[in-house]
């Protein structure tokens, strides 16, 4: 007791060398009981001593490049800078233009990207749910989908935290968010370089993004600090939200995506009005959780939502929140460990699919301190089937029908070496990208 900085097992042996000691002072063992007092009662260091170096007469002397050594070939040693730490600049307040990262005007490097968005926007496409297709067939369907080595591409530098996909169907254009506060747009049918541009409109991580679902010219992107619409016909990046307390996720409340419902990390949900002056929320709400990972709105019914916590998946109506005293319609009960993501079923909303740390799927959703956490997603053109991260060998994205059957996995050993933790579907064509934790986006 008088060691607290001693772990448990430091101080259980600590115990039992005193205990030795008073059984060998019992034996009258002077010497022996002296010393193993002397070693109990010896303060600990904190931390383990380093093994000291061994004399330069014992080493082998090996020979050293000049380049280690540090020496221009001259022979004139060269001088050692010290190493700068990597800032970067802060992100300001108010509208950004839709400037790419590496350019300090916008020029035609991204011209052709930006006006390939625009296009493919311009004429709003109805997605058509194929709710007639068998399971088997569209299970068979599955098969058709492949990954090559042009359909991956470094899209942002760190690690994926979200992504959308562009409802076109004659382009497959592609929006991810990483933990920097990049967003990368990638139109996958330009094999040229210039096919992929990154932007910084944010200083963290971009947590969650959609594409407006009546106008698909914005695309709506959220951080810890800031929600922006990237408005490709005005090349800019319009900040519609902006908080003291950190963003976690949002949906639109309406298919006019004028309004939304936003998550708060501290636990909060609010609401956001487009429509209004001013970068507030119209409405900060307390629902009782600790924290709010995902925020979900209905298909169906707009007014309801659900919300995913620490173990808390509940569904709220957005017509009744008021500051204080929420209490939900419903709550789904049976969550032991912390929960990453609830979604609604897209077709119906009956179903809700959660991702948690319980491995209640009988699967592995542990990915550790580096992996961005999984999101299950619904594929937006069945009512019944999901899409998910694995940690399985190969590495490999799982489609699971809702009854917890896994109908297909996604995978190339060749070209798929890393755990997909995010992924998006597209709304009407049989196509799936998998982001990574090195900024990779793998299109099957």
């Amino acid at each position: 007791d008088g060691y607290p900085q001693l772990s448990a097992y430091e101080r259980k042996r600590l115990k039992n060398i005193t205990e030795n000691a008073k059984f060998f002072a019992a034996l009258q063992l002077h010497e022996s009981a002296a010393r193993l007092h002397q070693i109990a009662t010896k303060r600990q260091p904190p931390v383990t001593k380093r093994a000291k170096p061994k004399k330069a007469e014992d080493e082998i002397v090996r020979r050293r490049s000049m380049r280690l050594q540090r020496v221009d070939p001259s022979g004139i040693p060269v001088l050692e800078m010290p190493a700068q730490p990597e800032e970067y600049p802060q992100v300001p307040a108010g509208p950004l233009p839709m400037v790419p990262e590496d350019q300090a005007e916008n020029s035609k490097l991204t011209e052709g990207l930006l006006t390939t968005w625009m296009r493919i926007s311009e004429v709003l496409l109805v997605t058509v749910t194929n709710l007639l297709m068998m399971l088997p067939r569209y299970q068979d369907s599955l098969t058709s989908m492949v990954l090559s080595e042009d359909n991956i591409k470094k899209v942002v530098k760190y690690r994926v935290c979200s992504m959308a996909i562009h409802p076109s169907e004659s382009i497959v254009f592609v929006a991810a968010g990483d933990k920097s506060g990049q967003l990368g747009l990638w139109n996958v049918n330009c094999k040229a370089e210039e096919g992929a541009h990154t932007f910084i409109p944010h200083n963290d991580a971009v947590s969650c993004m959609h594409f407006s679902p009546c106008n698909p010219a914005h695309l709506l992107s959220l951080s810890n600090e800031t929600l922006r619409c990237g408005d490709v016909t005005r090349a800019v990046f319009d900040e519609i939200c902006r908080s003291e307390e950190s963003l976690s996720s949002f949906d639109f409340l309406e298919d006019n995506a004028s309004t939304a419902v936003v998550g708060y990390w501290d636990g909060d949900v609010g609401v956001v009005d487009r429509r209004t002056p001013g970068t507030s929320s119209e409405l900060s709400a307390d629902i009782g959780f600790k924290r709010t990972r995902t925020v979900h709105v209905h298909p169906v019914k707009k007014q309801y939502f659900v919300a995913a916590g620490s173990v808390d998946v509940c569904v709220y109506d957005v017509r009744h929140l008021k500051p204080k005293g929420n209490k939900p319609v419903s709550a789904l009960q049976g969550h032991t460990k912390s929960v990453a993501s609830a979604y609604f079923s897209p077709v119906t909303g009956n179903r809700v699919v959660t991702v948690c740390a319980d491995d209640k799927l009988r699967h592995n959703c542990n990915t550790g301190r580096w992996l961005t956490r999984f999101r299950a997603i619904w594929d937006p053109k069945r009512e019944d089937c999901f899409v998910v991260g694995s940690m399985a060998q190969p590495r490999q994205i799982e489609l699971f029908h809702d009854s917890g059957k896994l109908l297909h996995s996604f995978y190339n050993p060749d070209c798929l070496g890393s755990v997909c933790s995010i992924n998006v579907v597209h709304p009407s064509k049989n196509i799936l990208v998998g982001g990574n934790s090195s900024g990779r986006l793998h299109v099957f």
